[in-house]
């Protein structure tokens, strides 16, 4: 539920960037969502649907790019995906540790007419 108010603000700001560039209706909205950022693309895109309905916005396609979390190793400085059950770095062995690769959520761009 709480994609709900993050949809309204990226509503907000597709709405107010197609007006400051003299546009009539955003066509797309492409959007970044890391894994272990807290948000559910599936839901975003659900209630960007419901919510645009009367907008600008009302038809536009949203793409979602989702990033996977890694993990750096501390031994060897490599970023590497997490194995189920293990933090062990694939080249060293060593115990990999958390970064915010995977925390990422952000508009990456927005395309109108």
């Amino acid at each position: 539920m709480h994609e709900y108010p993050i949809t309204q603000q990226i509503i907000k700001i597709a709405q107010e960037h197609c007006e400051n560039a003299g546009g009539s209706r955003v066509t797309k909205v492409n959007l970044v969502i890391g894994d272990y950022s807290g948000y559910v693309g599936e839901s975003v895109q659900m209630y960007f649907d419901v919510i645009s309905s009367d907008t600008i916005c009302h038809g536009a396609k949203v793409e979602i790019e989702h990033i996977e979390p890694k993990l750096r190793c501390p031994d060897c400085g490599i970023l590497f995906k997490r194995q189920l059950l293990s933090f062990d770095c694939p080249k060293c062995g060593g115990q990999g540790k958390p970064t915010e690769i995977g925390k990422e959520f952000y508009i990456e761009s927005i395309e109108i007419e």
